[in-house]
């Protein structure tokens, strides 16, 4: 019941990310928190490309850690494409995907630290942009 309500609020936060300009952040957001393991729950887009592939696609495990700096280092593993890596500053992130020259502004919007975590990412390439929004738990 609580993963469906918060897949509910994931689509919903998807078509109000697709109505304004800037994804909105977790208000006091404390990013030592956030430190571990998570798994994607769910995950929905407006993309042309994940309409097309969804089907194809398979969840990813999300390893937080803290680095020596005092940012968090990202690193998402897909089963089929491998790992990707990026770096959170107090509640966001950019990473540019070297294989499709894609820019990746990366929010997390909402989370309880040991739960759940609802991340929206705006992504930006030549052909356009398209909103996602991960669940993680």
């Amino acid at each position: 019941m609580h993963a469906t309500l918060l897949g509910v609020l994931g689509l919903a936060l998807l078509g109000a990310l697709h109505a304004q300009d800037s994804i909105p952040l977790q208000s006091d957001f404390q990013q030592d928190k956030l430190v571990g393991k998570w798994y994607s729950i769910g995950l929905a887009s407006n993309s042309d490309w994940f309409k097309e592939k969804k089907h194809l696609m398979k969840m990813c495990t999300t390893v937080i850690s803290a680095t020596a700096d005092g940012n968090l280092e990202v690193t998402s593993t897909y089963p089929k494409y491998g790992r990707r890596v990026g770096w959170v500053s107090q509640g966001c992130y950019i990473y540019t995907n070297p294989r499709w020259g894609s820019k990746h502004d990366i929010n997390v919007v909402e989370t309880n630290y040991n739960e759940y975590a609802l991340v929206a990412t705006q992504i930006s390439k030549s052909t356009g942009s398209s909103t996602m929004v991960l669940l993680y738990s």
